[in-house]
């Protein structure tokens, strides 16, 4: 299902940016000659994309040679090189693009993700990204995240319950929305974990009072009352902290003793990657 995700990814990709053809290439380079292009690191953190970038190399021309010097994962400094691709010049043209942008991007949010992760590390909690990714980029965007050390949430609407306060708001109340999707799950025989929001206190009581739930996700509490809530939970389900949470909160977020935090930022707002593909 991914690989065929991906595929379909990199196929719609190239095709919109090159529609009926690199024309600046057809027009200015003899369509036989060969070159070399290394992907050169001009930045410093956590790189990912490499193998996404060998797939579209291979999607544009299969005779293209790469080689690969790095991978998904490692940590880099400026100078390192990624890869080296070998071939027809006017192919690794018509690549390039498509695989810097992924790659920058890719490469800022397993960098985020890494950075975030590391300042939780002491603790049990694992770090979640969310769906605010760009959309029809997820599955490349949420990649770069499990590269970056971090765990995906849900990938959409389809794979997990999530009842949030508009959901709440929209049912009639918490009890009302938790017995009705645990009615619809049953006459539609589907087998999906229930995560509810708690926007206070209150809604956690209420929330506790009723079963199948998974997981209660305190949205934007402060330290101290989601230590409360905790004591309140005990352990009847999994709990989740999110909003508001960026590097200078996050380590005190976790030692409140939450099993998840997840960061919206991770996806939505990383700082892109400084890398260059460079004919030598």
């Amino acid at each position: 299902m991914i690989k065929k995700e991906l595929n379909n990814f990199i196929k719609n990709a190239l095709f919109e940016d090159l529609g009926d053809g690199d024309h600046s290439s057809l027009g200015s380079i003899p369509k036989n000659t060969k070159s070399k292009a290394h992907l050169l690191v001009k930045d410093q953190g956590i790189i990912a994309g490499i193998d996404l970038a060998l797939m579209i190399l291979q999607e544009v021309d299969k005779n293209l040679k790469i080689t690969k010097n790095l991978n998904d994962g490692d940590q880099v400094e400026y100078g390192d090189i990624a890869f080296v691709v070998e071939g027809n010049a006017i192919s690794i043209l018509q690549a390039e693009r498509l695989i810097l942008n992924c790659m920058q991007r890719m490469s800022g949010i397993a960098t985020k993700t890494h950075k975030l992760n590391s300042l939780i590390k002491n603790n049990k909690c694992k770090l979640l990204d969310t769906r605010k990714t760009t959309p029809l980029n997820r599955i490349i965007e949420k990649w770069a995240v499990k590269i970056g050390g971090g765990f995906n949430h849900r990938f959409g609407l389809f794979d997990m319950i999530m009842i949030k306060d508009n959901h709440i708001d929209f049912a009639g109340g918490i009890s009302k929305a938790i017995n009705k999707t645990k009615k619809y799950l049953s006459e539609n025989n589907k087998q999906l974990d229930i995560i509810i929001e708690a926007r206070n206190l209150n809604e956690v009581k209420q929330i506790i009072k009723e079963d199948g739930v998974k997981r209660i996700l305190l949205d934007n509490f402060d330290y101290e009352t989601t230590k409360k809530a905790i004591s309140i939970i005990k352990k009847k389900c999994e709990v989740e902290s999110s909003g508001g949470i960026t590097e200078k909160n996050i380590s005190e977020y976790a030692d409140c003793g939450v099993n998840f935090i997840s960061i919206g930022a991770l996806t939505h707002s990383p700082n892109n990657f400084d890398l260059s593909l460079k004919a030598f």
